[in-house]
């Protein structure tokens, strides 16, 4: 005796080998046995053999029609071998018992199951819904076939073009498009980037770095709204003072100019004046929302989005000529002993004599230049007592870190002599050291400013933002704790308002203990435990590591450019560590496959085989590690 019986939703036939109460062994054509519940058992048969019931009934399962089963079938619940007797007009062999209810089984829009062999016909509407779902998948599953096969032959269908960007960045997996391409993918065995620049979705893999890092952080575009910036600050008093600024000559958020006013022989006034947007700029109000919801400029070779709207970096930049209201730090210092004799914050408004560029003077202000007082300097009343108390702060924060800054490695500039969103353009690097006078004067006197007012502000209990380091651990708090790299007891960033929202934050404490002493804490904005300020450092650190991610991606995409342009084979390196090494002339660090085993520093040299513009890897190998 065989029988027919489900397991798993699958349909099975055996041989009955030993039965008992509620379950039996049966025996598979292979020889396996298996115990089954008698309550899964279908029928018993005699005939034909169990595979041969299986194919025969399969078979005739499928020249059932199941439109007509189901016009044929009661609209009430029925069981399968009753049924069988009545759909076939005569008592059904085990072939046609089977073929039934395999028909039922394969039909579930027409059949809905309700137990062991038994169904209930849908009704007539739930029906046409079904069957309109069913067409509708079936004609998503043409389209998508016929994407993935566009996708295959190296077609950008329209739909998949529109899509593109957040395919790769937010995609549905639930829509079409994502499994057409998903699809796609797979086959070719490759990546998402790569398969939709093989296509055309972009021209050019500088298009897919900028497409994804825009509709990642930026889908409604870069662009600010028209805000009203109050401009009218009448009642500060103006400054009689003969400022400069210094940067690069492609910088247009001005944020600090220096002064110098001699008070005697070897005595000077140095004022440090920092641009004072939050004068304007109100804690939750519009222009607040605007500058947190960036928390920082994003700044790439050639470009730049810009934390505050244009309106306000045009009223609060200090551009040469333009009387601009400032947050000032005044310090009296004696250029022979580097004591500071008394320090005092204003606010005032100033007007900066000149724009000074580094890039235009590195060449005439050196340390040498410096060093000799016969030797002629441009803005020689200027530099010469900022450098000699630059060095004195230098010294003083070398003896509390107690050991020398590492500094005198070369940084390099990028200038692109085209615009930023196409490949072909031209890039020059401009190489800078990191230890240059000029720079060695403005990084002073700023880090001496996030000093002093970051002691400020903890001086009056007023709460702000620092930036720590201690045991080798940078971090941001609303604790003043030393900064032991930098070697400061405090340091509050506080001198790049205009381009950084930690800076913004600081300032508006700064100014209302400027204003208001020893009540500064009722007045200040942020308030001690205020919980907003936890929040703000946690966005901030996650915006600036993906503004400062965006930029080495895209510095390192120019680098690359460069090389090419520049046509460089062979390249000598500094080993870093294992494999890796910093190509000389250009801020680069790639892999070398089968460097040895080398020292840090060993000069090695490369030959440069090919480059990969989407991964921004170079293919090298090393040529000599013994550089001539």
């Amino acid at each position: 005796m065989y029988v027919l019986y489900e397991e798993s939703g699958v349909f099975k036939a055996a041989r009955v080998f030993s039965r008992a109460d509620s379950t039996m062994q049966v025996e598979s054509e292979s020889g396996k046995r298996s115990k089954i519940k008698n309550a899964n058992v279908l029928f018993e048969f005699e005939t034909p053999e169990p595979a041969k019931l299986l194919s025969q009934a399969q078979a005739a399962a499928e020249e059932i029609e199941i439109d007509f089963l189901w016009e044929c079938a009661p609209q009430e619940e029925l069981e399968a071998i009753s049924f069988a007797e009545e759909y076939y007009g005569h008592t059904p062999n085990a072939v046609e018992k089977a073929a039934l209810i395999f028909a039922l089984s394969s039909a579930p829009a027409y059949f809905h199951r309700r137990g062991k062999g038994r169904y209930r016909p849908a009704p007539p509407d739930i029906l046409e819904a079904a069957l309109a779902a069913i067409e509708k998948k079936r004609l998503q599953a043409e389209q998508q076939q016929r994407w993935t096969d566009q996708l295959l032959a190296g077609e950008l269908p329209d739909e998949i073009r529109q899509v593109a960007t957040s395919l790769l960045t937010r995609p549905d997996k639930n829509s079409n498009e994502w499994k057409a391409f998903a699809a796609a993918v797979e086959q070719k065995k490759t990546t998402p980037e790569r398969l939709l620049l093989s296509v055309g979705a972009w021209p050019h893999p500088l298009a897919l770095h900028q497409a994804r890092f825009m509709a990642t952080h930026f889908p409604k575009g870069s662009t600010f709204p028209a805000v009203a910036v109050h401009t009218a600050f009448d009642d500060l008093p103006v400054a009689d003072v003969v400022a400069y600024s210094m940067d690069d000559s492609f910088t247009t958020e001005v944020d600090d100019a220096i002064s110098v006013t001699v008070l005697g022989e070897d005595v000077i006034r140095l004022g440090i004046h920092i641009a004072a947007p939050g004068l304007a700029i109100e804690r939750d109000g519009e222009l607040d929302r605007l500058a947190r919801s960036r928390m920082s400029t994003v700044y790439t070779p050639g470009n730049k989005i810009p934390m505050l709207p244009g309106e306000v970096i045009s009223a609060f930049s200090l551009d040469a000529g333009k009387l601009r209201p400032a947050l000032s730090l005044y310090i009296d210092a004696n250029l022979a002993t580097g004591e500071m004799l008394n320090q005092e914050t204003r606010l005032e408004r100033i007007t900066v004599a000149e724009n000074l560029r580094h890039d235009m003077l590195d060449d005439e202000v050196t340390a040498e230049a410096l060093a000799d007082a016969s030797a002629v300097l441009p803005y020689d009343e200027w530099l010469r007592p900022l450098w000699r108390y630059a060095q004195h702060l230098y010294a003083q924060r070398e003896t509390v870190r107690g050991k020398a800054e590492s500094n005198g490695r070369v940084e390099y500039s990028f200038v692109l002599e085209g615009p930023h969103d196409d490949p072909n353009t031209r890039v020059r690097l401009v190489p800078r050291r990191r230890d240059a006078p000029l720079d060695r004067i403005i990084s002073e006197y700023m880090i001496l400013a996030n000093n002093l007012w970051g002691g400020l502000l903890a001086q009056h209990g007023v709460p702000g933002i620092y930036r720590s380091q201690q045991a080798g651990r940078v971090r941001m708090s609303t604790h003043a704790l030393p900064h032991e790299a930098i070697g400061v007891p405090y340091y509050a960033w506080s001198t790049s308002p205009l381009r950084r929202y930690v800076d913004l934050v600081n300032q508006w404490q700064v100014i209302a203990t400027a204003r208001h002493g020893v009540s500064a804490r009722l007045a200040a904005p942020f308030k001690p435990k205020d919980a907003d300020l936890f929040a703000i450092i946690g966005a901030f650190d996650a915006q600036y590591s993906a503004w400062g991610d965006y930029q080495s991606t895209m510095e390192r995409y120019w680098a690359l450019r460069w090389l090419q342009q520049q046509g460089v084979q062979t390249i000598e390196a500094a080993v870093l560590r294992d494999d890796l090494v910093r190509l000389e002339g250009v801020p680069l660090v790639v892999r070398v496959p089968g460097l040895p085993p080398l020292e840090r520093g060993h000069k090695v040299v490369i030959d440069i085989l090919g480059y990969d513009e989407l991964s921004l890897e170079v293919e090298c190998r090393l040529r000599d590690t013994a550089p001539v």
